[in-house]
């Protein structure tokens, strides 16, 4: 499998199954898309806002189902393993993405998994084993939390400074050396995350430094 990056924004997720799985799911995907979960009944859990609609199709239903939301993505989060099977197998008919929480390890062709995430925005990395070993994803993103801890105010800041440095014409190579410098500093990382400085704070400091005069330094 190869990892991407989807954009879900003002796409339809359609998630079957209302037990724990599925709200996990319906959380993860409502941060975007407009989520819909379909099932006879729903567990007393957060669904992160989802459309909850209580239905309890059986595996000749669910293609109509697809046919009548149109998602981007289908889910199959139930316990049946014969309603899983007619979402897996509706979604392909269909070109539609389908994620099956009921399987590890091997994939159909069309098959998405979803990745343990670790979030800074605008920094993202996912963790994923094939399915075969989730309690390593699991151990892996508790690492990766403290890790990336200030990365989204650093990416930020690189962001807002490349923008300055080009307005006020610093040629190419010279931009990239300075928030390369910027990104190796362990003193604005250590800033960064003690909240000691912010990334407003840091371009300042940084246009201060290098281009004292308002210009590019000779």
């Amino acid at each position: 499998m190869i990892p991407l990056l989807h954009d879900f924004t003002d796409a339809t997720v359609l998630v079957f199954g209302g037990g724990p799985v599925g709200a996990r799911k319906a959380r993860r995907f409502a941060r975007e898309a407009e989520v819909l979960v379909v099932s006879p009944e729903f567990a007393d859990l957060d669904f992160g806002g989802a459309e909850l609609i209580k239905s309890a199709p059986e595996p000749a239903d669910v293609a109509d189902w697809l046919e009548r939301t149109a998602p981007a993505l289908v889910v199959a989060a139930t316990d049946d393993e014969a309603v899983n099977e007619a979402v897996a197998d509706a979604a392909r008919d269909h070109g539609v993405l389908v994620n099956r929480a009921d399987r590890a390890g091997g994939r159909d062709s069309g098959s998405v998994v979803v990745p343990a995430t670790v979030r800074e925005d605008p920094v993202i990395v996912s963790i994923a084993t094939g399915g075969t070993a989730p309690a390593l994803s699991k151990h892996l993103r508790a690492e990766l939390e403290e890790t990336l801890s200030g990365a989204g105010e650093m990416a930020t800041a690189c962001g807002r400074l490349r923008t300055e440095l080009k307005a006020r014409d610093v040629p190419p190579e010279r931009r990239r050396q300075i928030v390369t410098d910027v990104v190796n500093s362990p003193a604005l990382w250590t800033a960064l995350r003690t909240g000691t400085s912010n990334c407003e704070q840091v371009i300042e400091d940084v246009l201060a430094e290098e281009l004292p005069h308002g210009g590019d330094r000779p």
